[in-house]
């Protein structure tokens, strides 16, 4: 078969699966397959040769691939990576895949940190909010924390791909955090446990459950995470928090009652809430109060 007429199966079978974006899908499988097999594939190659016939083994393999996605294993388990603020990160079944509605979070943590400041990234799972920070403002240092060694493990390898230095920690929150930070950023778990099954397939029955659900309510780490999470903030600090969209009240909320001030809530490119924050009153500030 061609490679045209190849992309147009997997098209439709993905397409037949239900598989979101299905075309696209396809021409990305066959980008991957040959990559990995170390030929040329770019869209200019296809364009030029789509009409050439693949091999044998190269009609297997990318059929191999395409009967994966279309059992509704998301494409970035396949490939194994993901693009994050610019970065290409590697991840597996232990950790959530990175979304763009997360560089919400990073873009606001890098307007509230500077050269000698510490982050603390709690749930940090793949890495990618550490280390895109790291890599994107100088003279950052900070630690990674997650409950999972299996996602510890993908957040050390990403450091090692960005060449970037960042120490990571297997906490349970922050039982075994020591020391303050300039910064405390978190993508918790916040999806409210009644609604794990009415998500996508791709999301429900592959990604980690331990990585989507928030208790009852979705806002079981939110409370922790405001409580015991003021101790190793610094005084005048800031805490920072990806949302689910309907949650900004809530998450406010409990930084106000937490003692936090200048609390905030930022949108995502699609108009959602997406980030709340809020800021530690400095020493002054409290004796004043």
């Amino acid at each position: 078969m061609t490679y045209r007429s190849l992309v147009t199966e997997g098209g439709k079978l993905l397409q037949a699966a239900g598989v979101a974006e299905a075309e696209l899908d396809a021409w990305y499988l066959l980008e991957y397959l040959r990559k990995e097999r170390g030929s040329r594939s770019d869209r200019q190659w296809y364009l030029l040769c789509r009409e050439e016939e693949a091999d044998i083994e190269e009609e297997k393999a990318y059929r191999e691939l395409i009967g994966r996605r279309a059992k509704r294993i998301p494409l970035q388990q396949i490939t194994g990576e993901q693009e994050f603020m610019g970065f290409s990160f590697l991840v597996n079944e232990h950790v959530l895949i990175p979304r763009q509605d997360t560089e919400t979070l990073v873009e606001e943590a890098m307007e509230k940190t500077g050269k000698g400041d510490r982050v603390l990234d709690m749930c940090t799972g793949s890495g990618c909010i550490l280390l895109s920070l790291l890599k994107l403002v100088p003279g950052l240092s900070g630690t990674g924390a997650d409950i999972s060694q299996e996602a510890l493990k993908v957040a050390v390898e990403n450091g090692k791909r960005l060449q970037t230095e960042a120490s990571f920690l297997e906490s349970d929150l922050f039982e075994k955090v020591e020391g303050v930070f300039d910064l405390i950023v978190s993508n918790p778990p916040y999806i409210a446990s009644d609604e794990i099954g009415t998500l996508m397939e791709e999301v429900r029955d592959h990604e980690p459950i331990g990585a989507l659900d928030g208790s009852a309510d979705g806002l079981a780490f939110y409370r922790r995470l405001v409580q015991e999470g003021k101790d190793h903030l610094k005084s005048g600090g800031w805490m920072l928090f990806e949302i689910g969209c309907t949650q900004a009240e809530a998450v406010m909320e409990l930084l106000k009652k937490g003692g936090f001030q200048e609390i905030y809530v930022k949108k995502d490119l699609a108009g959602l809430d997406r980030v709340v924050g809020g800021r530690k009153p400095k020493q002054e500030e409290r004796k004043n109060v």
